[in-house]
């Protein structure tokens, strides 16, 4: 029996393995990967920042699970992966915001805050006795009338999309979004666009319930989470839309095979 090859190399997050990988990260990404999907997406008006909450009990109460926080006034995240790793990475955010308010009198730039939070996740993938975070952030907000959304990684890289995901669905919603986004989408567009990614990303009835989405508007730069009522408007809309191009569809291809 052959040995592992990563035998011995993933013990300590400091050791290299002879190809040059650190498995201790990859592991941490593998818990991104199986964590619930997340989505952000940057419109001509805003940012977009959508969540699959997927409740796994009825007896559990959605409200309590958190899976997009507010940083700022300005600044919002959505998480995916370990949960009390994410609550701690948006933790030290805030403090990050707050003390660039107390220093310099003004708000923090969205650029400035990712890549603080990604310096300190890569110090914790060269350190003896400490591990990688096992969560990804995306990071939205709007500064000075533009709209920034970063996606970071557990090895501390940093990203900049128009739209992404990450979680478990992130390739079916990373493909919609090859196909679908524009760079003048409307808030609310960008919002459908979300969802139908969230629709086609995950197993489960997509609910108010367990969906939620925040948005960062251009016009005050304010972070604002959506009701629940104007989710399930959101979500009744989207439905609809996909039900009727189905029809669609069904039609062209009955069309098709009686000519044939």
């Amino acid at each position: 029996m052959q040995p592992l090859q990563n035998a011995g190399y993933d013990r300590a997050i400091t050791v290299f393995s002879p190809d040059g990988r650190l498995f201790q990260v990859e592991y941490a990404r593998e818990a991104v990967k199986r964590g619930t999907t997340s989505i952000g997406v940057k419109s001509s008006e805003g940012i977009v920042l959508a969540v699959d909450k997927r409740t796994t009990s009825k007896l559990v109460e959605a409200s309590s699970i958190e899976k997009i926080f507010k940083i700022d006034a300005h600044i919002g995240a959505a998480t995916s992966g370990l949960v009390a790793d994410a609550r701690a990475l948006i933790e030290r955010a805030r403090v990050e915001a707050q003390i660039n308010k107390i220093t310099y009198s003004e708000p923090i730039r969205v650029t400035t805050l990712s890549k603080k939070l990604c310096d300190m996740l890569q110090l914790y993938t060269q350190n003896g006795g400490v591990r990688p975070f096992g969560s990804a952030l995306i990071i939205g907000g709007v500064y000075d009338g533009q709209c920034k959304l970063f996606e970071t990684d557990p090895s501390g890289a940093l990203i900049e999309y128009k739209a992404t995901a990450i979680g478990s669905g992130r390739s079916a919603a990373m493909e919609i979004f090859e196909e679908k986004y524009s760079d003048d989408l409307t808030l609310d567009e960008a919002i459908e666009l979300a969802l139908v990614a969230i629709n086609e990303s995950t197993d489960h009835e997509t609910t108010s319930n367990n969906v939620e989405i925040a948005v960062i508007k251009v016009d005050d730069e304010k972070y604002v989470k959506l009701s629940q009522e104007e989710v399930q408007n959101y979500i009744d809309e989207v439905l609809v839309e996909e039900e009727e191009k189905e029809e669609e569809e069904e039609s062209a291809d009955c069309e098709e095979e009686a000519e044939e």
